[in-house]
């Protein structure tokens, strides 16, 4: 090819590229100016109107009532999870809540055989939704089909006790309850533990008697559920005992929370006896 051929070539390839730079960057058409003051207008008037919302919704979280004040209209109810059980005890005008006999009995009448009763998980959406039912006060019948899974129901009463803002063992009495476990002598442990749980408030009292009676009835089966009572403190120490603060022996309080429910419910007689020796 001539070099007059290839500067032809060049100076045509120029001449294209320049055209559509030209065609790129020439002044939009009227009607495209238009469409283009419309999408700016309708990015700006989008602005002001997400401005506006923003602003309403900033004066009515802060008009808006309060809990309490809620509460005592009875636009919200207390709910039973996460309650203190004083609180419950005032609601219901019973020592021990309604929830935890209606799951006790429902696991008495067909959950003391179950091997690892309380031990094994229960599918945690449908505890969830056991949950919600109750915390709304709707109709509770525990023999319905969608709470046929009975470790469901263990699950949702170990859920309510960990959800106490107290524990059962209210936090007062906890250093106690350790240095009593402590004790070396077993009938002065034993003592000393049944004096302590004669101190516990009612509710807390009542609440935990009902409840180690049960538990008791599950070691009664051990040959069967594999459930005993060194394996339910292991389950119930940590969900009915802890410290109000968390430290850094926390390791060594498990142990004696366990040692403290196996203990009870080895010598539960006595220490539920309101006799003196």
């Amino acid at each position: 090819m001539s070099r007059k051929n290839e500067y032809k070539i060049q100076r045509s390839s120029s001449s294209e590229l320049l055209n559509r730079f030209e065609t790129d960057f020439k002044e939009p058409k009227p009607e495209n100016r238009r469409s283009l003051i419309s999408r700016l207008n309708y990015s700006i008037s989008d602005t002001t109107e997400r401005n506006r919302v923003k602003s309403r919704l900033k004066k009515f979280i802060t008009r808006r009532p309060s809990l309490r004040t809620l509460q005592e209209k009875g636009i919200i109810k207390d709910q039973l999870f996460g309650s203190h059980l004083h609180k419950v005890f005032e609601r219901e005008g019973s020592t021990v809540p309604w929830f935890v006999r209606a799951c006790i009995n429902a696991i008495e009448k067909r959950g003391l055989d179950v091997d690892g009763i309380y031990r094994v998980s229960g599918n945690l959406a449908t505890i969830q939704k056991l949950r919600f039912v109750v915390n709304q006060e709707e109709k509770l019948n525990l023999d319905d089909s969608q709470w046929e899974d009975i470790h469901v129901v263990t699950g949702a009463l170990k859920m309510f006790f960990r959800e106490l803002p107290e524990p059962l063992f209210p936090y007062r009495f906890f250093e106690q309850f350790v240095e009593a476990i402590k004790i070396q002598d077993y009938n002065n442990r034993v003592k000393s533990v049944r004096d302590l749980v004669q101190k516990l408030p009612r509710p807390n009292y009542d609440t935990m008697k009902i409840l180690f009676e049960h538990l008791q009835k599950i070691a009664a089966k051990e040959n069967m559920n594999l459930m005993t009572p060194q394996s339910l403190g292991i389950v119930f120490g940590p969900t009915l005992l802890w410290p109000e603060k968390e430290t850094g022996s926390m390791a060594v309080y498990m142990v004696y929370q366990n040692q403290l429910v196996e203990l009870m419910l080895s010598e539960y007689s006595k220490i539920f006896s309101s006799e003196k020796d």
